[in-house]
């Protein structure tokens, strides 16, 4: 991107009612391929949340009035600009996260589907009429805006997984603080920010502030922030709930996951090691929906691991930016080390390397360990990394207490030639979304998402599922004239 060192309307600022200075001060956006500085940001302080939430609330209500058909036409209108900026949206996703570019060019076209169903939600019914006992009454149950709603958003799919909240909830009628993570807060922030404002979104409704803990939790401690919608660790999204919790503050929360392929006795080898490959591998593995588990038949395992072994070494890794690369780089040097830790634990406990288990820089290459126990580190942590371990099972219940056995429930995948099984076994797994003759790593605008357990607190975000989740519901009775009571 020749023009990534040029001025920017965003350049060392945050949007706060339009574009200005940050209390907090700049960073650097360094570019994990190659460790170049490519852009600078700005750093939200408490002080700048505080600002923020005082501005968002005066602005919420007039948005909120406004007809629900000019709030559809700046969604759509957001929607348009999204595509005609893809390009220059992909390259900073390509160069600021490490993704490659189908991965980005995915990743907008996700988004842009999100605001587009955004832009039909404002034109649904937001109510129902329920029956009375009381002669003359009529109950009306309707949805209203929560008011302001926090968005903490992650780094890996920045820009999707900040427009999965950000869309819904402007559209219907709640403003909003985006805190996108520092190490994406251009692709999956400012440069969101823009395509609002440029839009005609209201001055006010929308806060793009990017910054690391003491940011993030100003804004969901703030007392004129109705909602926090959190994506990320299980750790920070365990405080966060506390904290909501004691302020009767909505939350929605969508954690991390340790997600398992099954793949049964009867199932299809070549088509399993290819959702195998695909869902371990995807983005680095970087992906709360990871395959982070292959949990495989004894009779089929040393095939499955031999040929998903093969997979992995046809692929190739490198900088994204100027070559044709299967797999990017890591998002840091912390994470390569705690993903290297985690395979060289298992690997002295027991575990067989048949691909990967090396890196250069912050590239690791993509690996497979067979052997893999219970009481594993590749078994049992979150690995958040292009790793694949393979356990062996015996029986169908065997399987699903594996699967069960870890705290985690947010996806999982069934392979077998049997759906009447598949379907069986999906329903004794605990997990908010499985998926049969398929990988762990989907997503549909439309259809409800979320986990379990350490996962989260449910499918909160898609369809039907935006409207009670960005909303409060309330209920007005009506009587044409004033009831008499006996005192």
């Amino acid at each position: 991107m020749s023009n990534m060192r040029n001025s920017h309307v965003w350049n060392a600022c945050i949007y706060s009612n339009g574009w200005q200075a940050a209390a907090g001060g700049t960073a650097y956006v360094t570019e994990p391929a190659t460790g170049e500085r490519i852009g600078t940001i700005g750093i939200g302080s408490p002080e700048d949340i505080d600002q923020a939430a005082l501005s968002a609330t005066q602005a919420q209500q007039a948005w909120a009035d406004m007809p629900f058909d000019q709030r559809a036409a700046i969604m759509r209108a957001a929607a348009r600009l999204l595509k005609d900026r893809a390009e220059e949206i992909n390259e900073w996703n390509i160069r600021e996260c490490g993704s490659t570019r189908a991965k980005a060019e995915w990743e907008l076209h996700a988004a842009y589907e999100q605001l587009q169903m955004a832009a039909a939600m404002p034109m649904q019914p937001d109510g129902a009429l329920y029956p009375s006992a009381i002669p003359g009454r009529m109950n009306l149950c309707r949805h209203v805006p929560v008011g302001v709603v926090g968005v903490i958003a992650p780094w890996n799919f920045p820009l999707l997984l900040g427009m999965r909240s950000v869309a819904p909830a402007l559209a219907l009628g709640n403003a909003v603080i985006l805190k996108p993570d520092p190490q994406s807060a251009v692709a999956g922030g400012l440069l969101l920010a823009k395509v609002f404002e440029d839009a005609g979104l209201p001055a006010g409704v929308l806060h793009v502030i990017p910054g690391g803990p003491a940011t993030g939790d100003a804004l969901v401690r703030h007392p004129k922030v109705g909602m926090i919608s959190f994506t990320g660790s299980t750790g920070v999204g365990r405080s966060i709930g506390e904290i909501c919790g004691r302020m009767l503050k909505k939350v929605a929360l969508e954690l991390g996951g340790n997600n398992a392929i099954v793949v049964l006795d009867d199932a299809d080898v070549e088509a399993a090691t290819s959702s195998g490959a695909w869902g371990a591998f995807l983005h680095q593995g970087q992906i709360c929906m990871q395959t982070g588990r292959h949990l495989v038949h004894r009779s089929i395992a040393e095939r499955y691991a031999a040929r998903l072994a093969e997979r992995a070494r046809s692929l190739a890794v490198g900088n994204p930016f100027n070559e044709h690369v299967h797999l990017g780089p890591l998002i840091n040097e912390k994470q390569r080390d705690r993903i290297h830790d985690i395979v060289q634990t298992s690997v002295k406990a027991g575990a067989a390397v048949l691909a990967g288990g090396r890196f250069t820089g912050l590239f690791y290459e993509p690996t497979v360990l067979a052997g893999v126990s219970p009481d594993m580190a590749a078994f049992q942590e979150e690995i958040f990394g292009p790793v694949a371990p393979v356990t062996v099972f015996d029986s169908d219940d065997e399987a699903v207490a594996l699967v069960n056995s870890s705290d985690y429930g947010l996806a999982a995948a069934i392979h077998t030639q049997s759906i009447s099984r598949g379907l069986a076994l999906s329903s004794r797994i605990r997990a908010g979304m499985v998926h049969i003759n398929d990988q762990t790593v989907n997503n549909e605008f439309h259809v409800p998402f979320g986990g379990m357990g350490a996962s989260g607190n449910g499918g909160r975000f898609g369809g039907p599922a935006n409207a009670h989740e960005f909303t409060q519901t309330q209920w007005v009775s009506v009587t044409d004239k004033p009831i008499r009571y006996p005192f």
